[in-house]
């Protein structure tokens, strides 16, 4: 199909980005990788009246150490957030879930912001933002604010920027020693949306679990944090027996959608085999 008609912008700068959707109202979009854009357009899913382009603006690729945190460039591409050195030292959840994103193709294309923006439940980036308790930076006429990931994603493919905010970055605390990260998710082609995803870190002490961050991919309109995961198995002594118990929770307080690929029930039972399966990676058992 062919995209309707809309007026496009190109903007030089987030300034320029920012005024241009101020001025095109709440019929416009953000013009990033456009690897989840273009094909929504086509099919006249998506028909926006404007597309601000923000595919130029180089200061949205930067990653830089901020101290106890780095800050992501939201036009920063999977490609380069792969291979970034303080991303795969700092944030090493972040690298292991992007590299399962899509084919290379896609990810030299598509931008680690515009991946969180579109807030699509089943993207793989969205809970692993919510496990690392990442905080995503908007930019609107009104200023600069901080929009912490448990927060940002308020309905399926819905977030909570304003229409006249563009995301600039993303602000990820670093995981200091101790941390195990692991990323895995359950999908019918290596480049399948995930059916399940789960985003687990977990810091061990002297043979016990003291802290655990589990988020699941596709258990709901949102991102889900599985905090029943979570206060099980912290305290607990790491063994095969009781990361699997932990895991048998994970569907706890979630409502995975029924679909062509899989029944609700098939998804919470895939959450407990997924959860105990990263709970174990990133503990290194």
């Amino acid at each position: 199909m062919i995209p309707a008609k809309f007026e496009y912008v190109r903007a030089a700068s987030a300034g320029e980005a920012v005024s241009a959707l101020a001025q095109a109202g709440e019929d416009a979009k953000i013009l990033a990788g456009g690897q989840s854009l273009m094909p929504l357009l086509r099919l006249r899913l998506a028909y926006p009246d404007a597309l601000i382009d923000v595919g130029r603006i180089e200061a949205l690729r930067e990653i830089r150490d901020e101290g106890g945190a780095l800050l992501i460039g939201a036009m920063a591409t999977h490609h380069q957030v792969v291979r970034d050195p303080l991303v795969r030292a700092h944030a090493p959840l972040i690298a292991a879930a992007t590299a399962t994103v899509a084919d290379p193709a896609i990810r030299h294309r598509g931008t680690f912001g515009g991946a969180l923006a579109h807030a699509d439940p089943a993207g793989d980036l969205p809970a692993v933002a919510l496990a690392l308790d990442a905080v995503l930076l908007a930019r609107s006429p009104r200023g600069e604010r901080e929009i912490p990931a448990a927060d940002f994603f308020v309905d399926w493919m819905t977030s909570a920027l304003d229409p006249d905010e563009l995301l600039t970055g993303v602000r990820v605390p670093k995981l200091g020693p101790g941390w195990g990260v692991h990323y895995e998710k359950f999908h019918r082609t290596a480049q399948a949306w995930a059916i399940v995803g789960v985003a687990c870190a977990v810091r061990r002490e002297r043979g016990a679990v003291e802290d655990a961050r589990v988020a699941l991919t596709n258990m709901g309109p949102v991102p889900v944090r599985a905090t029943a995961v979570e206060r099980f198995i912290e305290g607990r002594t790491v063994s095969s027996s009781s990361l699997r118990a932990a895991g048998e929770r994970a569907a706890e307080g979630t409502s995975p959608p029924t679909d062509l690929h899989g029944s609700a029930e098939y998804r919470a039972h895939l959450a407990t085999v997924l959860a105990a399966r990263a709970l174990t990676a990133a503990a290194a058992v």
